[in-house]
């Protein structure tokens, strides 16, 4: 785009293209829940520049969980949980574009479940949530609160370990969500990709099922996909998508 010190005109573009588009998906990553209050991973003040008892990566990964369940839990409660989170404008505008019929569907990376919490009914959940866990040995399902309230390693009634259903490093995407998203990104006729820095995989190579003229990339750094992109906003993503939404 040749706005690039114009933000206005970008602005506006957004609108346009929201206006002319019948089936957008959006695919946003931990960029969009920091307006939150919920920290991201990799900037400079994220999860993973801070230092714990072991790398965070390694701490986040199934072998990890099952080897040192205890160590796993209490870097979860301290570092990943954030229930009294609230959604942001990002959410908020997201949710409305899907009361107007223009947003098809969203496939977020996140786990912290705000994305319904703020309306949105279509949400493809790549990583899971934190909001459901599960017993290991029998399949109970349990809530939030389950963890939080508890201390050390949470169990079932029957005995066995409660897992959070989310997707932990050197585990699998599940096959229907990713099947899902897949769907949704290869019909969409504009694509929004918000809060994410498109490295991690395989979630991030979803994008390239998009076959779409309109692609947009809202992030406050670079992305390996922006010369992609038809419109790439440097932003901040909640101001950027309410004003979009927002009648101008």
């Amino acid at each position: 785009m040749n706005n690039k010190n114009n933000p206005g005109g970008k602005i506006q573009t957004l609108r346009q293209w929201i206006a002319d588009s019948r089936r957008i998906v959006f695919f946003g990553g931990a960029g969009v829940s920091t307006e939150s209050g919920i920290p991201d991973f990799r900037s400079a003040g994220g999860i993973y520049s801070k230092q714990y008892d072991y790398p965070a990566e390694q701490m986040l990964s199934h072998s990890f969980f099952v080897s040192h369940t205890e160590e796993f839990y209490d870097f979860y409660r301290k570092v990943l949980l954030y229930p009294d989170a609230k959604p942001n404008k990002a959410h908020l505008a997201l949710a409305e574009l899907e009361r107007r019929g223009k947003l098809a569907a969203i496939v977020t990376q996140n786990v912290d479940g705000l994305h319904t919490a703020a309306g949105s009914g279509r949400v493809h959940e790549l990583h899971g949530s934190g909001l459901r866990n599960y017993c290991m040995s029998c399949g109970e399902k349990y809530g939030l609160d389950f963890i939080l309230k508890g201390t050390g390693v949470p169990l079932c009634g029957c005995g066995g370990t409660v897992k959070p259903d989310v997707v932990l490093y050197e585990e699998q995407l599940d096959d229907e969500v990713v099947k899902n998203a897949v769907q949704a990104i290869s019909k969409a006729d504009m694509m929004i990709i918000g809060g994410t820095s498109l490295n991690v995989y395989p979630a991030a190579g979803l994008v390239r099922y998009f076959g779409g003229s309109r692609l947009v990339i809202i992030n406050k750094s670079p992305t390996p996909y922006d010369s992609e992109a038809g419109l790439c906003i440097a932003d901040s993503i909640g101001e950027t998508l309410d004003a979009a939404v927002s009648c101008p």
